[in-house]
């Protein structure tokens, strides 16, 4: 049995509302784990009540010898080093059949050069991995920086531990880089000696830290589909709290984008951000963007130009590929649903063209156990009656507050199982 949400809105001319996201999943998650390893010396609040920040929250305190973090992916490469430097612990790390998909061969190998010891259990590169905990002098290691910033996240994340610190050689085009610079930020935040001069991060072994306390900000990833509606939408004025203009998060680029390309202006009040639509704009009829720092905001954006009739070229999305799901190739698939023409390669994609058809019956939105999927989709219920998104508890991972909040700016959402 499958469950789906039918979502539409009566007044598609106007958006108004307030809303509060709760804290950064990134920033939530890279902070757990310095707790984790400091203890009382770090301080959180407004962290994100996300499934992917609960899991990693829920998975550093149990004691089980096997852990199913199911699709929480940064859970899975966090734990993964984490775990590597708990002495005499042993722990298997599982996970959803996607989770198994997805590799890990980065990582593990860095850390074994480093000396940890890690068995895979299945798939030689994927997980399910077998750690056993062991102490790590560290020394310096290469990374290919081209695959996924997670990877070099982890390791920056338990590099003071390290006897002699860590030097890290980013080898490959850097993906994500807003991401490790998140990280690299994180830890000079909390008192820990780091730097980083071109290709090369070097991080400090610390023994004892002040206290550090974090109030967690909003996250921007999730600010997005409010930016896309806010698009399709006539008039809005939409205002989102606990966000600033100098934030950690490399998709606030969210709203330079949407202010140049797609009308939508954002004003910063105190610790909020009101959304309106700038009259009288025009929208390109194409526009190209490399989204290599952004790739999380890549289905908004695409969504958006399908949904306003804009061609686009986006590259820089090579990591698409290994997320929840291969993020390019459901993009292109759901969205020939409405007429739309994607073409794609492993690292960008293309709205070729329209071919409008009339759709007069219920459009079905798989979401391929992808939050992002359903949110970036949803921004259709204000174009069509007959948009339906299958498997909407998705959300849960990142924003499971997401349909209620659609629901305070009068989104009609009603729920049904078949």
């Amino acid at each position: 049995m499958s469950s789906y949400i039918r979502i539409y809105k009566k007044k598609r001319n106007f958006l108004y509302g307030s809303i509060s996201i709760t804290g950064s999943k990134s920033i939530s998650n890279r902070l757990l784990i310095l707790k984790a390893i400091y203890k009382d010396d770090i301080q959180i609040e407004n962290i994100s009540n996300c499934e992917d920040t609960e899991i990693l929250k829920k998975s550093l305190i149990n004691s089980s010898d096997i852990l199913d973090i199911h699709h929480a992916g940064t859970a899975m490469r966090f734990l993964t080093s984490y775990f590597s430097i708990q002495e005499g612990k042993k722990v298997i790390l599982t996970g959803s059949n996607r989770m198994k998909e997805r590799p890990i061969f980065i990582l593990v190998e860095a850390l074994r050069k480093l000396g940890s010891k890690i068995d895979y259990l299945e798939k030689e590169g994927f997980p399910p991995i077998q750690i056993f905990g062991k102490k790590i002098l560290g020394g310096e290691i290469d990374m290919n920086a081209k695959v996924s910033s997670q990877y070099i996240s982890s390791l920056m994340l338990i590099a003071s531990q390290f006897k002699m610190g860590l030097k890290i050689f980013l080898k490959e085009n850097i993906t994500s880089i807003p991401y490790i610079k998140m990280t690299f930020d994180l830890l000079v935040l909390a008192g820990i000696k780091a730097d980083w001069k071109g290709r090369i991060i070097h991080i400090y072994p610390v023994k004892n830290k002040d206290k550090k306390y974090f109030y967690v900000e909003s996250d921007w990833s999730s600010a997005s589909y409010y930016y896309s509606m806010a698009t399709v939408s006539k008039k809005s004025h939409i205002i989102l709290r606990s966000y600033k203009s100098t934030s950690l998060q490399g998709d606030k680029e969210v709203y330079f984008i949407y202010d140049k390309h797609f009308g939508v202006s954002t004003i910063f009040d105190k610790n909020t951000i009101i959304l309106k639509k700038k009259s009288n704009f025009v929208f390109p009829k194409f526009i190209e963007l490399d989204l290599n720092k952004t790739p999380d905001i890549a289905q908004t954006i695409v969504v958006t130009c399908a949904a306003i009739g804009i061609k686009c070229s986006l590259k820089g999305l090579e990591t698409l590929k290994i997320k929840e799901t291969d993020r390019l190739q459901a993009l292109k698939e759901e969205l020939l649903k409405f007429g739309v023409i994607i073409t794609i390669t492993n690292s960008s994609l293309e709205i070729t063209d329209f071919y409008r058809k009339k759709i007069s019956s219920v459009i079905k939105i798989k979401t391929y156990q992808d939050h992002r999927m359903a949110m970036s989709f949803s921004t259709f219920g204000l174009c069509y009656d007959f948009l339906e998104i299958e498997d909407p508890n998705v959300v849960e991972k990142s924003y499971p507050n997401f349909w209620n909040d659609l629901k305070s700016l009068e989104f009609l959402i009603d729920s049904y199982e078949e």
